[in-house]
């Protein structure tokens, strides 16, 4: 049994997950969501890697450059010991924004001896659906597929072309590279610049890290979940991933198996939040122009997802050809749950919106396109939030009434007033506070259930639901509130499963969940750190951080029973709700001195 001991390396344009032993085993090219160069990771048969043979006297050991999103693996056999340092090029350009180009680079550092190697270099194009050639020619190694569709890649190294390809000795004598690139360079690559490269890059990172907010407990952690939800933005239009992958199985061998390289609104607005609150105010206003971009005509709903350039159509298509992550089918690419009703978005988005307003000064412009959104997700939330929908964990069969939905319905009104009065829209507060009042009303009385002493998963159920948590994050009720306090121990006592959390019981579209959601632990510590039981909410918060992989990474899930991580990987929606635990148990002992506007 493997774990998901994976780094992640990126530049904000793509990813690359990179194993505990050096192998490349998903990439994709030229961004995010194109089809995969490297998919070990869905089959470890004929998906393709790009690794190291190395004899069994090597031991490797793998961490993160401090602060950095450069990642280290340090291969040592006795004497002989070398470094292979991993990135995706990412710096600032005077004038001319960000330098990303869609390539990966592994340079290769040699600490001492004389270590010996050879290279696995197999692309597969296309997600391997059809046969990828290699070629060697003058300057690269050159692969590519003509089957499904026409695609290349570019090897660029300082080792002999051929020793790669047919898999032969090499005896590292010096520093070395090897640059994976979607384009053909024009400037041929040597390892100078690929060190350039490097540093300039670890820079970038380093800069970035300067300007997050400084905490006396956790600061590791949070740093290095904040840098982990940088990797999943998307610098050119300002979408943010769920995560880098698809069809990473939340059980093993089962089929909730899904494709989270897309923008959700609801766990994007969570995670710009949480990263603008860490002093990173970029990456929120290019999430805001995101939102601007997308907001449909007057009468047309949001979609609760969207492509990272804003596609509305992410049609689903299951890749039969692959066996999946540890035999698990099927492998899907696209998503159908976009054309899901989900109320409760409305809600998350105008929660931001408000916060967004709150931290930017507003120019005419936007002003008057933040106020028509808001005007726009009042009249729909008023004209739908008495309906049933599919709740925030996508139910796929029928519709309910959801308090989660519900709560968040109510929020959306309520930060529309407030948007209202910062903006001096009184005229619309007489008209709206009605509309808050009776939602509010509402959920209080066919929400609660008498008998479980808590607000349960939906009006009439007797079920909890970890969702309902959420109640007191978004200032629904207070933490105080004895109904709220009793709700946390109710959902403790039905869906606490040795320290972790299960989402929900009640059976579901493919049968009771045999994995905790992550989030719903941190949700859980946080609620319990809310209500005062602070040294309980530590415990469990420790105990959870020992489940993450060697780096420091969640996925969406982790197994009950062996604790392994399960799920897209690394999942945003984890790392959002750690930094939210983790502030909560920790000080402040420093702004970033930065200005914001150094990027």
């Amino acid at each position: 049994m493997e774990n998901l001991d994976y780094g992640i390396i990126g530049n904000c344009k793509s990813a690359a997950l990179i194993s505990k032993t050096g192998s490349i085993d998903w990439c994709c090219l030229p961004e995010f969501d194109a089809a995969s160069v490297f998919a070990k990771l869905l089959d470890d048969t004929i998906g393709g890697s790009f690794g190291f043979l190395l004899d069994d006297s090597y031991c490797a050991q793998q961490y993160y450059e401090e602060n950095t999103c450069i990642l280290v693996t340090k291969f040592t056999s006795g004497d002989n010991c070398f470094e292979v340092h991993d990135f995706m090029p990412r710096y600032s350009i005077e004038s001319e924004g960000h330098h990303a180009p869609p390539e990966l680079i592994r340079y290769i550092r040699l600490v001492s001896g004389n270590p010996q190697f050879r290279v696995l270099y197999d692309p597969k194009l296309e997600y391997a659906r059809g046969e990828t050639k290699t070629y060697i020619k003058k300057d690269f190694i050159a692969s590519l597929t003509r089957e499904e569709k026409f695609d290349t890649v570019f090897l660029y190294t300082s080792f002999d072309k051929t020793a790669i390809v047919e898999q032969q000795e090499i005896v590292l004598k010096e520093d070395g590279f090897f640059l994976l690139g979607y384009n053909e360079k024009i400037l041929r690559p040597t390892v100078e610049r690929a060190f350039i490269e490097l540093e300039r890059t670890r820079i970038y990172w380093l800069d970035w890290s300067q300007r997050t907010t400084t905490y006396k407990k956790f600061d590791a952690e949070i740093k290095r979940s904040a840098l982990t939800l940088k990797l999943l933005s998307y610098d050119k239009t300002g979408a943010v991933l769920a995560a880098a992958t698809t069809s990473l199985p939340e059980v093993i061998g089962e089929v909730r198996n899904w494709d989270y390289r897309f923008c959700w609104i609801r766990d994007a607005s969570m995670v710009i939040k949480v990263v603008s609150e860490l002093g990173h105010k970029n990456i929120a206003r290019r999430y805001l122009n995101f939102i601007i971009g997308l907001m449909p005509d007057k009468d047309e709903k949001l979609q609760i997802m969207y492509g990272i350039h804003r596609e509305k159509k992410l049609t689903e298509e299951t890749l039969g050809h692959l066996k999946g992550y540890e035999g698990s089918q099927p492998v899907r690419i696209g998503n159908a749950a976009y054309e899901q009703v989900q109320n409760d978005m409305y809600g998350i988005l105008m929660d931001v919106i408000y916060n967004l307003i709150v931290q930017f000064p507003v120019n005419m412009e936007n002003g008057e396109e933040l106020w028509g959104i808001t005007k726009g997700i009042v009249w729909i939330v008023e004209q739908h939030w008495q309906e049933a929908d599919k709740g925030i964990w996508e139910f796929r069969s029928e519709d309910k009434h959801f308090t989660f939905s519900k709560v968040l319905c109510w929020t959306a009104i309520d930060r529309a007033l407030k948007v209202a009065e910062l903006l001096n829209k009184h005229h619309k507060l007489e008209k709206w506070k009605p509309l808050e009042a009776k939602i509010r009303e509402d959920i209080m009385k066919n929400a609660w259930n008498e008998n479980k002493q808590a607000f349960t998963q939906s009006y009439g159920s007797e079920h909890m639901d970890a969702s309902v948590l959420l109640m007191e994050s978004y200032g629904f009720i207070d933490a105080k509130d004895p109904k709220f306090i009793s709700t946390v121990h109710a959902v403790e006592k039905d869906l606490c499963n040795d320290g972790l959390m299960y989402r929900y019981t009640n059976k579901d579209d493919f049968g009771k969940p045999s994995s905790s959601f992550t989030i719903c632990t941190f949700w859980f510590i946080n609620s319990l750190f809310k209500i005062g039981e602070k040294e309980k909410a530590l415990a469990h918060f420790e105990q959870v951080l020992g489940y993450s992989n060697h780096l420091g990474l969640f996925s969406e899930d982790i197994d009950f029973e062996t604790k392994r991580l399960l799920g897209n990987f690394p999942q945003g929606y984890s790392h959002l709700a750690l930094i939210e635990c983790a502030v909560n148990f920790s000080e402040v002992t420093s702004e970033s001195l930065l200005l914001d506007e150094i990027r």
